[in-house]
């Protein structure tokens, strides 16, 4: 089905399920979702009858609210700054991973030689372990990337250990009360768009700044824990790049993370550049809700010197109602990046 041109309610409800409010009268609406971080949401509610009486009840972190698009619901996450005004409620919520920037691991953990997905899923399993305000976690496909993991109890907040596991070939995203974990070459296909689809044009880029033929990623200091992908490449040369990631601690796990990082910057990525948010048609023909982060569109341009069909990974989506409409904006990177 095509984008169209949606139009959201939302409610606030709290942590036992019951609603707090419904907020049917909206200014304004904003809502994403972002792969390998914490997505946000705003609404502005014109208060009506004694739905402004409701509205006073709403509290950080005890209530959540939910945002619906055509009756469907897009996003949901705990609210962290109500904000009360003449004639207006301002409501801002972070999606389910916010929860996990205020845990920590409840837990000395070890995972020896486990694959990634495996290692996140038991993070956010200790994160929520305490006291769970509700999360379902749901894997699509393994990483391939396995190796060694320990994590300290009380050391470091729930939320960094999964970004981190993220540059090191792990992808998340959080849909709903849903968090999703999936290897970088995950690309279940989603839609396909053209030049059409995109009213302010599309352009071709080769990314020089990101190549590199060698990759070299150190591990945790203690130990010496390296692991290195690539080399001299006929074409190329010699381009290399170093990074760290403390939190690996033996070198197969070293050698994984090299590869998939290597993997994103040879050869030069050609890519179409949507890097920054650009506006999908109304027409263009792709559901809403499924523009999922890590999920895949296939775009085709010809309008350029270059033309060329890619995969795209969907990294972030925004959309945004007011007075105007609707907006349906996409960020899109080459799949298995």
């Amino acid at each position: 089905m095509p984008v169209g041109c949606g139009r959201h309610t939302a409610r606030v409800v709290d942590r036992n399920g019951a609603l707090v409010a419904q907020a049917d009268v909206l200014t304004s609406v904003e809502w994403t979702r972002l792969l390998d971080d914490t997505s946000t949401a705003s609404v502005v509610i014109q208060p009506e009858r004694d739905c402004c009486e409701a509205l006073s009840r709403v509290r950080s972190w005890r209530h959540d609210l939910q945002i619906f698009r055509d009756g469907q619901g897009v996003w949901e996450g705990p609210i962290v700054t109500p904000t009360w005004r003449l004639g207006a409620v301002e409501i801002q919520a972070v999606d389910v991973l916010g929860w996990l920037d205020r845990r920590v691991p409840h837990d000395d953990m070890v995972f020896p030689d486990t694959d990634l997905v495996h290692v996140a899923a038991a993070l956010i399993r200790d994160g929520f372990a305490p006291h769970d305000p509700g999360h379902l976690v749901q894997i699509l496909d393994e990483s391939g990337i396995r190796g060694l993991r320990r994590y300290e109890r009380d050391v470091g907040q729930t939320g960094d250990h999964l970004r981190a596991l993220a540059e090191t070939g792990l992808d998340y995203t959080a849909v709903g009360r849903r968090i999703l974990l999936m290897g970088e070459d995950h690309c279940e296909r989603v839609g396909t768009l053209t030049d059409a689809d995109f009213p302010a044009g599309l352009e071709v880029s080769e990314d020089g700044a990101s190549l590199a033929t060698r990759w070299v990623l150190h591990g945790a200091e203690e130990g010496d824990i390296k692991g290195e992908a690539g080399g001299i490449d006929p074409y190329y040369g010699l381009l290399e790049r170093v990074s760290e990631e403390t939190s690996v601690l033996d070198n197969g796990s070293a050698a994984a993370g090299a590869r998939s990082r290597l993997r994103g910057a040879f050869p030069a990525p050609t890519f179409i550049d949507t890097s920054s948010e650009t506006t999908l048609s109304p027409d263009a023909s792709v559901d809403v809700p499924s523009l999922v982060p890590g999920y895949c569109v296939d775009v085709t341009t010809t309008t350029t010197c270059r033309t060329i069909a890619q995969s795209l990974k969907v990294y972030g989506v925004k959309v945004t109602e007011s007075g105007q409409g609707e907006s349906v904006r996409v960020q899109l990177v080459p799949a298995g990046v």
